[in-house]
């Protein structure tokens, strides 16, 4: 079976293969984290209240497990050692930093400043020198909730209740994950997860220019201001609205005519057109 190619190589499916696992692609993570030193870097954003005597899983161990299950049940079938239980893993998940260092319990606390950090810093160590232009994705999307979990609302949109975490994309790089209920407005917080992002990116590449995208549902009064007087430049949906249409049709017809002149611009004013339809 035939796919789409991807570059020069050829994506072709078959089923022959006899016995396989799928716990492969936990070798190619672990690849990654050695070039990168993901996990180590990660687990330097936790601080560990545990007695050492008695720890026999590390944060970094517990990381791994979490968020790399395939290549750490590799590890640990080699080593002969069980996975640590879930009562372990709620000692990294559920820790509050503000009491981690007191509690009999949880006494692993995450420090979420210094994860948000770390997402920005992977991605900025991902260019050999500085890019002139990027772009940031802001979006807001669903995570339906099947329960009665804490901060469960209704969202007309989705029509279903649900969390709507806010996320920031440049490319394929996650810079921000979010979450928040569903009862706040599509932006809320953009402000401050723009402010903290691009102050990091500028402070590695101050000449690099930055330009924000995100739907309808970004396009406010706070946000728009915030990058005007940061020098950050914005391209936001507008909601239809036939006065405003009408009002703009002469600077719309101006601008479809200069991009006719310049050739491709001219598909690119095109299919922006047909979307604002």
């Amino acid at each position: 079976m035939e796919f789409q190619s991807l570059g020069w190589r050829e994506v072709i499916g078959r089923f022959d293969g006899g016995r396989i696992t799928s716990d492969g692609g936990g070798l190619l993570l672990r690849e990654v984290d050695q070039r990168i030193g993901l996990l180590d870097r990660l687990a330097a954003c936790f601080t560990d209240h545990r007695n050492p005597e008695s720890i026999e899983h590390s944060v970094r161990d517990l990381v791994a497990q979490r968020d790399l299950t395939g290549e750490r049940r590799v590890r640990e079938q080699d080593r002969g050692n069980p996975l640590a239980a879930s009562s372990t893993l709620n000692r990294l998940e559920l820790g509050i930093p503000k009491s981690a260092i007191s509690d009999r319990y949880k006494r692993i606390a995450a420090d979420n400043e210094a994860m948000d950090r770390l997402l920005v810093d992977l991605f900025l160590e991902s260019y050999r020198k500085p890019p002139r232009k990027i772009w940031l994705d802001l979006d807001a999307t669903d995570d339906p909730l099947h329960g009665q979990q804490e901060g469960r609302f209704f969202h007309g949109y989705y029509r279903c209740y649900c969390y709507l975490p806010l996320y920031i994309f440049s490319g394929e790089h996650l810079l921000c994950a979010r979450l928040r209920t569903a009862d706040k407005d599509a932006s809320s917080g953009s402000v401050d997860e723009l402010q903290r992002i691009v102050g990091q990116i500028r402070a590695r590449w101050p000449k690099t220019r930055i330009i924000i995208r995100a739907d309808v549902g970004f396009c406010r009064d706070a946000i728009m201001a915030w990058c005007e007087t940061n020098d950050v430049g914005y391209v936001l949906g507008l909601a239809r609205n036939k006065r405003l249409q009408r009002a703009l049709g002469k600077e719309m017809e101006a601008a479809r005519l200069a991009c006719e002149r310049t050739g491709e611009a001219a598909r690119c004013f095109r299919d922006f057109r047909y979307r604002t339809r």
